[in-house]
């Protein structure tokens, strides 16, 4: 292998590197950006034709996810105390797409004040473009893991890197 040959496969696996540190933080930022309430910030996660598909609620644009992180259920939400975590993320690069996958739980206080409790675990299928501001999610698909095969047919093709 030529100086030449190595240093293109070096650049390319620093890019690959650098591709997902930038996808898992930005997957990361969900859970404070939607815990603090800040909408514009949540909807910026998503390309402008992004979408957001979680039981009950689908999201087509981010406007749409603004509006979602603006509604009175999620302000009574963060608003009696809850915390968004997503998981170690797995994440697919191929050129300037991306799948992602984790798992996902909504720890929310207890009416009572005394404490905290799971309320929901997820499933969720991430998938990305890179765009000239960066990696923006272009459909996330949440599922309950509460036993079914959609939930677990989500993890199982984003680990695989495919999308759904």
């Amino acid at each position: 292998m030529t100086v030449e040959e190595r240093i293109a496969a070096l650049e390319q696996r620093l890019r690959r590197a650098e591709d997902e540190l930038a996808i898992g933080r930005l997957l990361a930022s969900y859970g404070p950006l939607v815990d603090a309430g800040d909408a514009d910030a949540v909807a910026d996660l998503w390309a402008p034709d992004g979408e957001y598909d979680v039981e009950g609620w689908h999201m087509q644009s981010r406007a749409d996810v603004a509006d979602m992180v603006r509604s009175p259920a999620h302000q009574g939400l963060i608003g009696g105390g809850s915390a968004h975590f997503l998981g170690p993320v797995c994440v697919d690069v191929d050129g300037d797409d991306a799948v992602a996958v984790c798992e996902s739980i909504l720890v929310r206080r207890n009416d009572d004040g005394d404490g905290y409790r799971v309320w929901r675990a997820g499933a969720n299928h991430i998938v990305l473009r890179r765009t000239a501001d960066g990696w923006r999610i272009v459909k996330r698909t949440t599922r309950v893991l509460n036993g079914s095969a959609e939930a677990r047919d989500l993890l199982a093709a984003g680990v695989h890197g495919r999308s759904v």
